[in-house]
C-alpha cells in the first residue's frame, strides 16, 4: 500500500512544500448513463473527501496534480484539467487535518504547518469509472466511486469544489470532450446524446441535438451502422483529431 503522507509532510515547517497551496482533485466517472465521482474515506476517522495533496518546492503544478491523484488513488494517465482556485477564508477548519494525521498516530503541534490556511486548485476528469479502478492508500480505507445525484456529507468545501466542477464540465463539454475518450473510436449520434444527457442530467431534442453537434466541427460522418434490422441503419461518427 502507499503511505499518503511523506515524510516531509510531517515535518512541522513544510519546508519542501510550497506554503499555503493545495491541489483539490474531483474525478466524474461515465459509463451507460451513469456519471459518479472518486471519494477516499479515510481511516477511523469517518471522513469523506476528495483526493488531494501539496505541491513540492522543486514540483511543476500539473505534474503535482498528476502526482497526487496517482499517489491518492492508484489512477494514472488521466486527463486533467485545471477549473477553479479555491480561497475563501471560511473554507479554512484544522480540525479535519488534525483528525486524519490523529488515526495515523501523529499527533501535530497547533503550529503545524499542514494545520494552516490553504487555497486550492482544483482538478477535474471525466473517465469510464470501469476502465478506471483505484486503489484506496494507507490513510483510506476506501477509495471508490459514488453516484453524483447521492454522495455523502463531504469535509471542508469539497461539496462546493464538487458542485463548481460539474458545472464548469457542463460548460466545457463540447470543447472538452475530445480528451476525454469516454466514447468508443466510432460510436452513433445517439450514443453522443446519451452521454450529453446523462452529464447535463436533462433530456435533449434529438434533431435540434444533432444539428448543433455537426455545426461544431468535432464530428467526421462515416459509413452506416448496418445492425441487420429493418429500421433505418444510423450513421456512425468518430471525432476529428
Amino acid at each position: 500500500m502507499r503511505d499518503q503522507l511523506h515524510p516531509e509532510e510531517i515535518e512541522p515547517d513544510g519546508d519542501d512544500f510550497l506554503p499555503g497551496l493545495a491541489i483539490d482533485a474531483v474525478i466524474f466517472g461515465f459509463h451507460q448513463n451513469q456519471l459518479k465521482i472518486l471519494l477516499l474515506e479515510y481511516r477511523n476517522t469517518g471522513l469523506m473527501a476528495l483526493p488531494g495533496g501539496f505541491i513540492l518546492t522543486n514540483e511543476n503544478l500539473n505534474d503535482a496534480a498528476r502526482r497526487v491523484l496517482s499517489e491518492r488513488t492508484g489512477l494514472s494517465d488521466i486527463y486533467l484539467e485545471q477549473f477553479y482556485v479555491f480561497g475563501d477564508l471560511n473554507r479554512f477548519d484544522p480540525a479535519p487535518m488534525r483528525a486524519i494525521m490523529a488515526a495515523k498516530g501523529f499527533m501535530p503541534p497547533n503550529n503545524h504547518w499542514l494545520l494552516r490556511r490553504f487555497v486550492s486548485v482544483g482538478y477535474y476528469a471525466l473517465v469510464d469509472f470501469t476502465k478506471a479502478v483505484p486503489i484506496p492508500d494507507s490513510l483510506s480505507d476506501s477509495c471508490a466511486w459514488y453516484d453524483l445525484a447521492n454522495l455523502p456529507l463531504l469535509m471542508q468545501d469539497h461539496q462546493f469544489i464538487v458542485q463548481k466542477a460539474l458545472d464548469t464540465l457542463r460548460t466545457d463539454l463540447d470543447r472538452k470532450l475530445i480528451g476525454f475518450n469516454l466514447l468508443a473510436e466510432t460510436f452513433t449520434m445517439a450514443d453522443l446524446q446519451s452521454l450529453y444527457e446523462t452529464i447535463l442530467d436533462q433530456k435533449l431534442h434529438r434533431s435540434g441535438f444533432q444539428r448543433k453537434m455537426l455545426s461544431l466541427g468535432i464530428l467526421e460522418r462515416l459509413d452506416k451502422h448496418y445492425s441487420g434490422g429493418a429500421h433505418k441503419a444510423p450513421f456512425l461518427y468518430r471525432f476529428i483529431k
